[in-house]
């Protein structure tokens, strides 16, 4: 079964998605669009800005998926049988796999990073990531720490992102590393994606989630909440409101696609991270880029 799946933030760059816009009428048309709908002209962020303006939540998360959707839309022989997205990638695979419409998925998508970003102005937080540890030591630790701090992305076997307050993710660090973990590192990100400290933003997108039509899906969601594949509109919903201070179950998410019988896995959208995690779950499975 062909698998395509989606990235996150993180994997922005200067220049994504100018050469789709010289080269595709369909995606200028759909990159002009995206800049009405949002009111400010996001090309000329993606395509001239500078890496601290794509940095911006506001900016990266809408970037990405305009990256990822359009390029799908180029696509001669897109036709997926299974999708999954990495956290915002999951509204990218939505819209791929004919859950949302282009423009629904485009306002979502600014709404949700719009929300986060207010989140993290509230109050400081940020990530880090945990090299050589199982994912039981992790969440023992993180669960001993008085401080907000929890895990947040399981991205592949020996690789766990952790989430929270400052002084959670330092707390947490400092314990990681007595435990064995190669490398504890504190991520440049905006905030605690993923965990508790995101309810108020879970709160706002529900809203807007509520209100949107959904459709039943062309193939299976692999979703982040549970990395079970879903084609009702009214459960994806649900899962999709979860998501915001719920982990994202990526290496389950792999391993369920594998089981269900994905013989290809093509990444579509800004860089090759995906590509990488699923190396550590099976070599054998090949991969490409879009």
């Amino acid at each position: 079964m062909k698998a395509f799946v989606f990235p996150g933030q993180g994997a922005q760059f200067v220049g994504m998605g100018k050469d789709l816009y010289d080269n595709y009428p369909i995606a200028k048309e759909m990159f002009e669009k995206a800049n009405e709908i949002l009111g400010f002209r996001i090309t000329d962020l993606m395509f001239e800005g500078t890496e601290d303006d794509l940095k911006q939540t506001k900016v990266t998360q809408p970037a990405i998926f305009l990256h990822s959707v359009i390029l799908a839309k180029t696509i001669e022989d897109f036709n997926p049988e299974m999708v999954a997205g990495h956290s915002l990638g999951e509204f990218s695979a939505l819209v791929a796999n004919g859950a949302l419409s282009f423009e629904d998925g485009l306002k979502l998508v600014s709404q949700r990073a719009m929300a986060m970003q207010k989140a993290c102005e509230n109050e400081p937080s940020t990530m880090a990531a945990i090299i050589g540890l199982e994912d039981k030591v992790v969440e023992e630790i993180c669960e001993g720490i008085e401080d907000v701090v929890v895990p947040a992305n399981y991205n592949c076997p020996g690789q766990l992102v952790i989430s929270g307050s400052m002084k959670g993710i330092e707390v947490a660090c400092e314990k990681l590393k007595e435990a064995g973990a190669k490398r504890a590192l504190p991520l440049k990100v905006g905030g605690a994606f993923h965990s508790p400290l995101m309810e108020p933003a879970r709160v706002e997108l529900a809203e807007a989630i509520n209100n949107t039509n959904f459709n039943t899906p062309i193939c299976p969601v692999y979703q982040n909440v549970d990395a079970k594949p879903y084609t009702d509109a009214t459960q994806i919903k649900e899962n999709l409101i979860k998501q915001l201070t719920s982990p994202v179950k990526w290496t389950y998410i792999m391993q369920n696609m594998i089981a269900d019988g994905m013989a290809s896995y093509t990444e579509v959208g800004p860089g090759n991270v995906l590509q990488g995690l699923l190396k550590k779950v099976d070599r054998q499975i090949p991969t490409q880029s879009a």
